[in-house]
């Protein structure tokens, strides 16, 4: 005998209530269109499409032979924390002990430690717009109430202490979380706007997260970490995008060292520890910069066919795409309704890209977002087909 499922009178919390990730949507539904035969280009989602690099996927397979893969400590492997310390010093010139050093599952892992650890229900987080859904997704189910800074083309997608402190007078704010390269826009803050920000984000007391995710995918822009700006910030990154490490769900943190205990607590009773096998192949991912490199100079050059071919469709208004492997097009010319304007990208030219309601929910609905994460060939052909979609 089977027993009928019925909805609960309860329904789900409210704070379960959140917005889909609209790029993820897109991608499924991509996904069961090629299912059937559909010959689809994507451009919706931040993936690489260049495998792990070599010694990775070495590194893993040995892993895999031998039989060190159980549970590490919840901080991550003393080798993996050690490396990247070391990455600090050697890239940034900035000196981090292994200890403030945090092993997550993603960056998805650290945003939760982080929102948990420094802020208490009901207090409100600065976040720019445009930006990554997640961050207001993830503080919305954790209780937690997003202040937003509005920026634009002109600002280059950047919050200015006065932006900051307006805000704080008029809501007074816990934190600010900020992105450089930024997810959609790609653009980068510039060092020293990012100390006069820093600046005023401790006078206010605010606490300062600092997304770092897409840092080594810069294409002449000088970037920095907000270490060197303020020792306390938090810093979160992972091995998704420049180490091509997107399903392996690895990243990382840097907290102050005061604090470390803190996010050792809730990351053993939230997930135990990152994956294990995942932790030994990114010690090696450090090693791989040839590789990498050559990954990036085909970003550039996709880059520049996007930035060469899509003023020429009129689509001639976009962020400053100084970094990741993202341009946030101004497509109102064509559409009010980036939503439909999408779906119908998809059905009618078998091209994938994401929605700019995603990035803004006030004023995404005349943007689109493509990534460039993949081959040139992707890209030649998507542009091929989105102009042939637009003259139609």
């Amino acid at each position: 005998m089977s027993i009928a499922a019925s909805p609960r009178a309860r329904g789900v919390s409210q704070r379960a209530d959140v917005e889909p990730f609209l790029a993820m949507d897109v991608l499924r539904e991509a996904h069961a269109r090629a299912a059937v035969g559909a010959d689809i280009c994507h451009l919706e989602v931040g993936q690489p499409a260049a495998p792990p690099p070599r010694a990775v996927l070495d590194a893993a397979r040995a892993a895999l032979d031998g039989n060190g893969l159980g549970y590490t400590e919840s901080t991550g492997l003393p080798a993996l924390r050690e490396r990247i310390a070391r990455h600090y010093a050697d890239i940034y010139g900035v000196e981090v002990s292994p200890q403030r050093v945090i092993i997550t599952p993603g960056s998805s892992g650290g945003f939760v430690l982080a929102f948990l650890a420094l802020f208490e229900a009901g207090e409100h987080v600065a976040l720019t717009r445009p930006g990554y859904p997640a961050y207001r997704n993830i503080l919305k189910a954790l209780g937690l109430s997003v202040g937003w800074i509005e920026t634009d083309l002109a600002d280059r997608a950047s919050p200015t202490a006065q932006d900051i402190a307006s805000l704080h007078a008029s809501h007074p704010l816990a934190g600010l979380l900020l992105a450089s390269p930024g997810n959609p826009t790609g653009t980068v803050i510039a060092p020293d706007h990012l100390s006069e920000i820093a600046a005023e984000a401790r006078r206010l007391g605010l606490w300062l997260i600092s997304d770092e995710i897409y840092h080594g995918l810069t294409y002449g822009a000088a970037t920095d970490t907000a270490l060197n700006h303020d020792a306390d910030a938090i810093i979160i990154n992972s091995f998704s995008k420049y180490y091509c490490m997107t399903g392996w769900r690895i990243g990382w943190m840097v907290v102050p060292e005061y604090m470390a205990r803190t996010f050792e607590r809730l990351a053993q009773n939230l997930f135990i520890c990152a994956p294990a096998i995942s932790q030994i192949a990114a010690i090696a991912a450090f090693d791989a910069t040839e590789e990498l490199e050559v990954n990036k100079a085909v970003y550039a050059r996709n880059r520049d066919i996007l930035l060469g071919r899509l003023p020429a469709m009129g689509i001639d208004r976009f962020y400053p795409a100084d970094g990741a492997f993202y341009i946030y097009a101004d497509i109102a010319r064509f559409s009010n309704d980036s939503r439909g304007f999408a779906a119908r990208l998809l059905s009618e030219a078998s091209v994938a890209a994401t929605p700019g309601p995603d990035f803004d929910p006030v004023a995404g609905d005349r943007f689109l977002r493509l990534s460039f994460a993949g081959s040139t060939e992707t890209v030649e052909r998507a542009l091929d087909r989105l102009a042939t979609f637009l003259r139609s």
